[in-house]
């Protein structure tokens, strides 16, 4: 690599961006609020809570942790064990609930 080449660097978000950015984690800690107390959404309020702190969690790291404009090695780096994190855990969730339903099912107790 010659002594001017450098690899391209994408721009930092500006103060506005981070200002919509804390905009929409508001609007979306408000609706995890409302939706707890919602009776209709008790069905699916894991779900639904789960989802909420997804994308909440996918703005910070992406934003305030700058994952966003660093290397995609990084972003592999951070994304790969989250994901095997992620599929553990819904495992997990699948075969405790599947074994709760067994039992219940069975009349066990």
């Amino acid at each position: 690599m010659a002594e001017g080449d450098h690899p391209k660097e994408q721009a930092h978000p500006t103060a506005e961006t981070y200002l919509r950015v804390a905009a929409a984690l508001v609007v979306l800690t408000v609706l995890e609020v409302g939706v707890f107390y919602v009776p209709a959404f008790h069905p699916v309020l894991v779900p639904t809570l789960l989802v909420l702190s997804a994308l909440k969690f996918s703005l910070v790291v992406l934003f305030y942790m700058h994952l966003k404009m660093d290397s995609p090695f990084f972003s592999f780096l951070f994304g790969a064990p989250l994901l095997l994190a992620t599929g553990v855990l819904v495992a997990l969730l699948l075969l405790f609930f599947g074994t709760l339903t067994l039992r219940g099912a069975a009349g066990g107790g």
